[in-house]
C-alpha cells in the first residue's frame, strides 16, 4: 500500500471477500523480501486464537509461491512452553498473536530488545476490539511498542466501521488521528438478504425461532454449506436439537460455540474447511474471520440486534466481490419481523450501527501499569506521556493516572495498611519498581480482561471422563441428580458435582433444561430502534410486512395509537385485579431493565404500589395494584437524579460490577500459585473491600471504574437519558379499558423463564390466543376488524 511505503498508518475498511487481510501483510511481505532480517517484523493481532490460525495457514500459500524465506507463527495461550521459548531466543519473522499474549510480551524484562526491530502492526477486526476493555488493553500496548519501535507502522482492518474517524484515531500512535490514512476499498455485489416467516402461526413472543425449524431445514438442503446464526449459546443448543428433529434425511449439521471443548470446536471448523457438514448452528463464536469458501448461505434466526452485526455475519458467505452473499433472517416473534424489515432496509441503505469507541477504562489502565513496572522500572511522567498517546486515555487527567498509580502502589488510602495491596515502591531518583517477583508472577497469571463467569468443566461418566466443554457455576446450582439438560447437541442426566466438574451420563427423559450465560443477549442497537420507530410510522411501508403483522399494527392503530418517531407512547389499563403500564421505548433491553428499576422505585413514592415490571427489546411493562398517575411527572429527566443514586446504592448491580473491575485491576487473583479462586471466594472477598471503599474512600479509583461500568453497560445510562430528553412534552398516555394488541407480546413475558423448549413456544401460543380474545372483546367495536382475529 502507498501508503504504508510513505511512512504513513492506515486503516483499510473493505468488504468481506475483497482481500484485505492479504492487503495488510503485503507491504510486509515486499519489505522481507527484500530486505530480509533476523528479528521480529511484523505482528498481526487478532480478536481470535483461531482467526490468527487460519490466517497463519493462509499465508503460507503466498510464501512458498514466492520462494521467502520468511518464518511465520502463531502465539496465544495454547502455544506449548518450548515453542514459546523458541519464538524469545529466535522470534519469527510474523508472529500472529491476540492482545493478551502481545500483553504478556510487553510486560517481560526483554521486551525492548525483542521489539527493536519491529516495523508493521496489522490489527485485524478492528472494529470488534476498539471501545471494548481489551481494545483498552490492545491500545496501551500499541503507545508502549512506538515507544520500543517507532517505525513501526499499523494498519487497522475491518468490513464494518460505523464511525471511521474515531476508529482513525484509536488507530493513530497519537490518539488524535495524525499521519493515518483512511482507505475504502471498493463495495461488492449488494447482498440478497430474505425474511422467512415460518409457514405456522406467527408467534406473539420468545425469542427462540424453534418453531421455524423445520422450514430452515429446507432451506439448508436447498444450499450447498450454510451458517446458522443464533444470538445466544442457550438457542443453538435448543435449535440444533430443533433441527435434528426434522432431519430424516440426517444430513450433516453441526453445532459450534464458546463453551464447547476446544476440541470439538476444531473438528468442526475442520470439517466445515473439508466440506463434510451441510450446516452449523453458531453464535458469534464464528462471527470473525473464518473463511469456507464453501459456505454460500447464512441464516440468521431471531433478530440480529445490530445493523453491523448482521452484515459481519453475511460475510461469512461468498468470500467474493463479484458474487452477492445471500442470507436469509428468522424473526421469532412479531416485534422481530419490525425489526429484520428496519435492518434488511438499513443494508441495502448502506448504513452501519454501534458506538463510538468509550474513554478507556481505569481498571484496564491499573493492570497494564503493573504490567510495565513487571518490565522495568519507569518514571511515572514518562508513563504518562506514553499513556496519552493511547486514543481511549488521550484525554485522561493527570490526576485520574496519579489515582490509578496510588492505587497500584499501595491498594489506595483505604487499603494502604494491607501489606498484600503493596505491589509498587518509588526509589530516590522517583524511577516506579515492583516489590518483588511474587508481585511479577501474580500479574502475569491474572493478566486480561475478559471476566467470564466462574465456570465447570463438563465431564461424561466420571471426573476423569471426556470433557465436552463449560458450564457455569450458577446453572450448576439449579440441578438436582437425575434432572435433565442439553449441553453439545446431547440429552445429559445430571449426577453430581466432583470439585470443578460436573458429572453427566447420556440419556434422561423429560423436558431438558438448557445451560444458559451470563451477558448472552445483545441490545437492540440505537439506530435500528429509530428505524423500528419510523416503519411503525410510515403504513406505505407496511405492504412488505406479513399479513398477521400488518393487521396486527393495523388493529394496534384503531385500539389506542402507534407509537411516533419522536414521542413516547405510554398506555394503561386494568387487568385481572391489577393494573398495567406499557411504554414502547424502544431502548434494549438493558436500558429498560434499569428504567423498569427507577419508574418502580418513583412509583413506590408517588403511592402507584407498584408489583413488579418486565422488559423486551421494544417494550417496558409495569404492573402494579393502583392505575399509575401523572405520566408526565413519571418519565422526568430528575430520574437520573437522586433516585439513580439511591437505587444504585442499594441494589447488588454494583458489587457484581465491582468483581470484574477488582479482578481486572489486580485487587483480587482469579489464580494463584496452587490453584484458581472459587466464585464464592472472589464474592466474599470483593464484597466485604467494596463496602470498607464505600464507607472510608467514596471516590476510591475502582468505585470510579465500576460505576463508569455500569453507566456505559449494565444500566446504559446514555441511552435512558437521550430518551427522556428527548420525549419531554412528547409522551401521549393512551388510558384503555383493556390490554392494546402491541401490549399483549409483553404481558406474555411476565413470569417467564429465562431459556425455554419448543413445548414452552406452544403454550405460549395458547397464551397468546387467549390474550388476544381479550384484546377484541368490545361489544362497541367495529365487527369488520373482528374476522381478523383468525388470521392472527
Amino acid at each position: 500500500m502507498q501508503a504504508v511505503r510513505a511512512g504513513q498508518h492506515a486503516l483499510l475498511i473493505a468488504p468481506t471477500g475483497g482481500g484485505k487481510t492479504l492487503a495488510g501483510f503485503l507491504p510486509s511481505l515486499t519489505e522481507l523480501a527484500h530486505t530480509p532480517t533476523e528479528h521480529l517484523h511484523t505482528l498481526y493481532i487478532s480478536p481470535l486464537k483461531a482467526l490468527a490460525t487460519d490466517i497463519a495457514r493462509n499465508l503460507q500459500a503466498p510464501i512458498r509461491e514466492m520462494d521467502l524465506p520468511i518464518r511465520v507463527e502463531t502465539r496465544s495461550g495454547d502455544t506449548p512452553a518450548n515453542r514459546r521459548a523458541r519464538q524469545r531466543d529466535r522470534p519469527p519473522h510474523l508472529l500472529l498473536t491476540t492482545p493478551e499474549s502481545l500483553a504478556l510480551l510487553l510486560y517481560a524484562p526483554g521486551a525492548a530488545d525483542y521489539f527493536a526491530g519491529l516495523r508493521m502492526i496489522v490489527i485485524d477486526e478492528v472494529h470488534a476490539l476498539a471501545g471494548t476493555k481489551r481494545g483498552d488493553q490492545l491500545a496501551l500496548c500499541l503507545a508502549r511498542l512506538s515507544m520500543l519501535a517507532p517505525a513501526a507502522r499499523r494498519i487497522g482492518l475491518s468490513a464494518t466501521i460505523a464511525h471511521p474517524d474515531a476508529m482513525q484515531r484509536w488507530l493513530s500512535p497519537d490518539g488524535r488521528g495524525s499521519e493515518t490514512t483512511l482507505i475504502t476499498g471498493a463495495a461488492g455485489s449488494a447482498p440478497v438478504i430474505e425474511m422467512l416467516v415460518a409457514p405456522v402461526r406467527m408467534p406473539w413472543a420468545g425469542h427462540m425461532g424453534l418453531m421455524a425449524a423445520g422450514a430452515i431445514l429446507e432451506r439448508i438442503k436447498a444450499a450447498r454449506m450454510s451458517i446458522v446464526f443464533v444470538n445466544t449459546r442457550a438457542q443453538a443448543e435448543l435449535m440444533f436439537e430443533a433441527l435434528w428433529r426434522h432431519n430424516d434425511d440426517t444430513i450433516p449439521i453441526a453445532l459450534h460455540h464458546g463453551s464447547l471443548a476446544v476440541e470439538q470446536r476444531r473438528r468442526v471448523e475442520a470439517a466445515m474447511a473439508n466440506g463434510a457438514l451441510r450446516a452449523v448452528v453458531a453464535t458469534s463464536s464464528l462471527d470473525l474471520g473464518i473463511d469456507w469458501a464453501a459456505v454460500d448461505q447464512v441464516i440468521q434466526v431471531a433478530a440480529p440486534k445490530g445493523v453491523s452485526r448482521l452484515m459481519q455475519r453475511l460475510g461469512r458467505a461468498n468470500h467474493r466481490l463479484d458474487e452477492a452473499s445471500h442470507a436469509l433472517l428468522v424473526p421469532a416473534n412479531r416485534f422481530e419481523v419490525l425489526e429484520c424489515v428496519a435492518a434488511m432496509a438499513s443494508a441495502a441503505a448502506g448504513e452501519l450501527d454501534g458506538e463510538p469507541p468509550r474513554p478507556g477504562a481505569l481498571d484496564v489502565l491499573a493492570q497494564h501499569i503493573l504490567g510495565c513496572a513487571c518490565a522495568g522500572p519507569f518514571h511515572p511522567d514518562a508513563l504518562f506521556a506514553e499513556i496519552s498517546r493511547a486514543a481511549p486515555y488521550a484525554d485522561l487527567a493527570r490526576t485520574d493516572f496519579d489515582d490509578v498509580l496510588r492505587y497500584v502502589e499501595d491498594g489506595g488510602y483505604a487499603l494502604a495498611a494491607y501489606e498484600r495491596y503493596r505491589k509498587l515502591f518509588r526509589d530516590a531518583a522517583g524511577l516506579v519498581h515492583v516489590m518483588n517477583q511474587k508481585v511479577v508472577r501474580q500479574c502475569r497469571m491474572n493478566l486480561g480482561t475478559i471476566v467470564e463467569a466462574p465456570t465447570l468443566k463438563l465431564r461424561l461418566g466420571h471426573e476423569r471422563g471426556p470433557m465436552l466443554g463449560e458450564v457455569e457455576e450458577y446453572f450448576a446450582a439449579m440441578l438436582r441428580p437425575g434432572d435433565t439438560f442439553l449441553f453439545a447437541g446431547r440429552r445429559l442426566n445430571f449426577v453430581g458435582l466432583r470439585e470443578t466438574s460436573l458429572i453427566a451420563v447420556d440419556g434422561g427423559v423429560g423436558e431438558p433444561k438448557i445451560p444458559a450465560y451470563m451477558g448472552g443477549r445483545m441490545p437492540l442497537s440505537t439506530h435500528l430502534a429509530d428505524r423500528v420507530r419510523a416503519l411503525l410510522q410510515r403504513r406505505a411501508d407496511w405492504d412488505q410486512l406479513p399479513a398477521p403483522v400488518r393487521e396486527w399494527l393495523e388493529m394496534q392503530a384503531l385500539r389506542s395509537e402507534l407509537p411516533g418517531e419522536a414521542n413516547l407512547l405510554v398506555e394503561s389499563f386494568p387487568r385481572g385485579g391489577r393494573w398495567y403500564l406499557v411504554a414502547y421505548c424502544f431502548e434494549g433491553r438493558q436500558a429498560h431493565q434499569a428504567l423498569g428499576m427507577l419508574l418502580t422505585r418513583r412509583m413506590e413514592r408517588f403511592g402507584d404500589q407498584p408489583l413488579g415490571f418486565v422488559a423486551t427489546d421494544y417494550v417496558l411493562g409495569i404492573w402494579s395494584a393502583r392505575p399509575p398517575q401523572d405520566i408526565a411527572r413519571l418519565f422526568a429527566p430528575d430520574l437520573l437524579g437522586d433516585d439513580l443514586e439511591e437505587w444504585l446504592a442499594e441494589s447488588a448491580m454494583l458489587k457484581r460490577s465491582f468483581r470484574a473491575v477488582a479482578v481486572i485491576a489486580g485487587l483480587i487473583e482469579r489464580l494463584h500459585p496452587g490453584g484458581e479462586r472459587n466464585r464464592r471466594q472472589i464474592t466474599i472477598n470483593t464484597d466485604l473491600i467494596y463496602d470498607v471503599l464505600r464507607k472510608h474512600e467514596p471516590d476510591h479509583i475502582l468505585l470510579r471504574a465500576t460505576r463508569a461500568d455500569a453507566a456505559h453497560g449494565l444500566v446504559d445510562l446514555s441511552r435512558i437519558a437521550g430518551m427522556l430528553n428527548r420525549i419531554q412534552g412528547r409522551i401521549t398516555h393512551r388510558a384503555l379499558p383493556r390490554v392494546s394488541p402491541l401490549a399483549v407480546p409483553v404481558l406474555l413475558e411476565i413470569g417467564r423463564e429465562p431459556i425455554s423448549g419448543l413445548s414452552a413456544e406452544e403454550a405460549l401460543l395458547n397464551e397468546a390466543a387467549a390474550l388476544v380474545a381479550e384484546c377484541f372483546n368490545d361489544p362497541q367495536a367495529d365487527p369488520a376488524p373482528l374476522a381478523l382475529r383468525a388470521a392472527m
